[in-house]
């Protein structure tokens, strides 16, 4: 331990280390503050970097989670518009069935039916042959058989054939 010098007090000498001790625990204090500053700052940076990143990740994720979803709205939406579409039309084509077959069955009418049944009766015996059973349809036209065999040139199933065989032209009426 150091003595004091003549006229001074233990106090006194000691002032000198005291202060010397204070300024080295300030600077040192001051090192570690601004230390801990700079390694907050970092880890600071650091967040704010994760952070961005998990949003434009979220972000990405969530555009495309949203283009999956639309996606798959604008897939329904289609089936949907096409299954409507096609309703409509077999509803138009069973209906455009039935006013061929009643305007079919209104020839039993006509004057020309006797002639036309009478031709529908010689078509029936040539592909059934001589023999064949022949009888009116409650429609109209008639009703051909024999043994293993049976044709329909009823009034209503040849408006049936005739639709048939205009295909392209009758879908043609839904067409732009």
């Amino acid at each position: 331990m150091t003595t004091p010098a003549p006229g001074q007090t233990t106090d006194d000498a000691l002032r000198p280390v005291r202060a010397g001790l204070l300024r080295a625990a300030h600077a040192d204090a001051e090192a570690l503050l601004a230390r801990t500053e700079r390694e907050a700052a970092t880890l600071l940076d650091q967040a704010r970097a994760e952070a961005r990143a998990i949003l434009d990740e979220a972000r990405r994720q969530g555009e495309a989670d949203g283009a999956d979803a639309a996606r798959d709205l604008l897939v329904r939406a289609r089936r949907e518009a096409r299954s409507r579409t096609l309703v409509a039309r077999r509803e138009v084509y069973e209906e455009l069935r039935r006013e061929a077959a009643r305007r079919a069955g209104e020839l039993r009418g006509a004057d020309g039916y006797v002639s036309l049944r009478k031709r529908l009766e010689h078509r029936a015996r040539v592909l059934l042959g001589p023999a064949a059973e022949v009888s009116e349809h409650t429609e109209g036209g008639i009703v051909a058989r024999a043994p293993g065999k049976r044709v329909d040139l009823s009034l209503t199933a040849l408006a049936d054939r005739a639709l048939d065989l205009m295909g392209a032209e009758v879908r043609s009426l839904w067409e732009p």
